[in-house]
Order: C-alpha cells, then structure tokens, then sequence
C-alpha cells in the first residue's frame, strides 16, 4: 500500500485501513487469546465436570460389581457352596454325607412304621418284627456311606502318606547333585509315585509357571489334606524362609515322614490281634444265643406246654419264645453296632474306621435271627 493510497484513506474515510490479516496470523492471535482465556476466565478448553447423571450410573456400577463379588464370595463356603454343589460338599469329607443319610435313614423307618401300623395295627409293633427290620435298614442306610467313605479316605492318606518319603529324598538327592529345586522337581515328577504322583505334577506346573518354591509347597500341602503331609511342608517351608540348607530339611522330612508312617503300620499291626478278638467275641456271643434259643428255650417252652395241655404244672410253661427270641436279637445286634466302633478305637484310633465291622456285624446278626433262628 502505497503513500498515497494512504492519504487518500485518511482524506476521505477518516481512518487508516488496516492491513488484511492472513489466516497463519489469525490462528496464531486465536490460540494466544484462547490460553489466556484458559488461565484467567477458565474458558472452553477446561475438562468440564462429570454430570449427575454419569455419577449415577457410575455408582450403579460399582454396586452390579460388588453384588456379583458378594454373591461370589456366598456360593464358595456354607450353604451357598452346597446349593451350588451339593455333590462336591458332600464328598469333600466322608462325615458331610451324614447330612443326607441321617434325614434318609428317619425318612425309611417313620415310613416303614406308618405303613406297618396302618396294615396290621398297633400289635405289629409287640407281635412282629416289622419294625425292627425297618430300624435295622435305617440304621444302615445312616452307616454304610460312610464307612465307605471313610474306608475310601483312609486309603487314599496311607497311599499318600506312603509316597511322602520316597519324594522328599529323591527331592533331597536331586539338590544335592546341583540341581536347582524348580529343576530337581521337574525331574522328579516323571517318576511313580502311587497317588502322590498327581499332585507332584502340579507342584511342577505352579513352579514352571514362576510361582515361588515356598508358596508352591504350601499348595502342595494343601492338596494333599493329610496331618503328615501339613506337619512336613510347614518343616520344609519354615527352613527354606531361613535360609538353612534345602537339601538336609528335605532329608530330614523324608526320615520323620518314614518314621511316621512306619510307627502307624506297626501300631496297626500290634493292635489287628484285639479287633480279631472283637470279632470273635462277637460270632462265640451269637453263637451261644442261637444254642440257648434253638435247644434249651425251644425244649423248655416245649415240655411246660405239654405239662399244662396234660394239666400238671410244669416248669416253663409260660416261656414266651417269641419274646425271648426278639430281646436276644436285640442284644445281638446292639453289640454287634458298638462292637464295631470299639474295634476301630482299638485298631485305627478312631471311632468312625470301626462302622464298617459295626455294619457287617448288624448284618449279620439280624440274617442269623432272620432267617436261622
């Protein structure tokens, strides 16, 4: 724009025209007045504030997510955990079953009771032995899932309990040739270990994963749910924290799970000779009451009805058999119930190992009057 051009502007139009502004320049002068806006009057460009509306459904949010934790937490221990499996809780220890023998067992025998009353009267109660056929049935249906159970238990903490020491020296000789644990444990899963073997294969899958050899044996414990198998891995554990060498506490739980297991078989070999002696003690007892019953009871009832059909007194006519029968099969198989459990105390220190020889011995006692006396 030249002098004159100027002039002629301010002549004519009284101001001075300003230069056209490019579009650099006014983008540059836009983001300058935008900043101190931003600064000093928080303008547009400032994060505006979450609306109640977005609080709202945020909140809703995070309460879903904590009711599905909540319910979550409720379905893995107690009654949420049955409902949800039930068969799981019931076998995860052999006393669980009881909560569905017991309601079973008292189920038959009221059912058993009504139906026997309905068809025959009262009397059947006093001149049959309907009834004590329906108790004998519950009572085994309340007992023979967990002997069996508890049989299955035992069985598989011996075999367990067996392939403990074997593990850790093998565990022990591998660490001593310079082998680290995470390698000496890999190695050692390839071998034949019984029942054992499973959970020494997933020892090794948890440690190749990178969880610590500490934290691994714990859940190696755990697994394996046994009171030797906790007492040994706390052992192991507690020393390798200290920092003592892995190698001698290896060996030295192999030498006390060895001698644990070797004190248990020999204890339970020392004392099978008194559950024998139950036993027969048992078989003698019903051997004398079927002699008593069959021979002297049977002739004595038979010679004082004669005497009294004849009209002579006699000496054992007002044996009722039948009575006599009936309390000496009770007696039978009441010591047959806790003869059972008395041998289990003696042979295996626990009570419930003894429902399996408390079982058989029932039913045997009620065959024998059932069908022999």
């Amino acid at each position: 724009m030249g002098i004159k051009d100027l002039l002629n502007n301010i002549i004519h139009r009284g101001t001075i025209a300003t230069p056209p502004v490019t579009p650099a320049e006014a983008s540059t002068d836009t983001g300058i007045k935008n900043r101190f806006k931003n600064i000093f009057n928080r303008g547009p460009d400032t994060p505006s504030s979450l609306k109640s509306a977005d609080l709202s459904s945020v909140e809703e949010e995070f309460q879903e997510i904590t009711k599905k934790l909540e319910h979550e937490r409720k379905t893995r221990v107690g009654i949420g955990k049955f409902l949800r499996h039930p068969l799981q809780v019931l076998l995860e220890k052999p006393i669980n079953i009881l909560a569905v023998c017991i309601p079973l067992a008292l189920i038959v025998f009221v059912s058993g009771f009504i139906f026997s009353v309905r068809s025959y009267g009262i009397q059947v109660v006093f001149k049959s032995t309907v009834v004590d056929d329906f108790a004998v049935f519950a009572v085994l249906i309340a007992i023979v899932p967990l002997a069996i159970l508890d049989l299955k238990e035992q069985l598989r903490v011996s075999s367990l309990e067996n392939g403990l020491p074997n593990f850790f020296r093998d565990l022990a000789g591998m660490n001593d040739s310079g082998m680290t644990l995470p390698n000496a444990v890999h190695l050692v899963a390839a071998a034949e270990y019984g029942t054992l073997t499973p959970h020494i294969r997933k020892l090794d899958n948890e440690m190749s994963w990178g969880i610590g050899f500490v934290e691994a044996l714990y859940r190696f414990g755990k697994s394996l749910g046994t009171p030797l198998a906790d007492r040994s891995v706390d052992l192991i554990a507690k020393a390798s924290k200290a920092g003592g060498d892995v190698s001698e506490v290896l060996r030295a739980a192999a030498k006390d799970t060895y001698e644990v297991v070797n004190l248990q078989q020999e204890r339970s070999n020392n004392m099978m000779i008194y559950v024998v002696i139950v036993l027969v003690s048992f078989a003698v007892f019903l051997f004398v009451i079927a002699i008593l019953v069959t021979s002297f009871l049977t002739t004595m009832a038979t010679a004082g009805a004669t005497a009294v059909a004849s009209g002579a007194a006699g000496f054992g006519g007002s044996i009722d058999i039948f009575i006599y029968k009936r309390l000496f099969s009770h007696a039978a198989m009441l010591q047959g119930f806790f003869s059972g459990l008395v041998a289990g105390q003696m042979g295996e220190a626990r009570f419930i190992s003894g429902l399996k020889y408390s079982a058989i011995m029932l039913l045997v006692a009620w065959v024998t009057f059932q069908f022999f006396i």
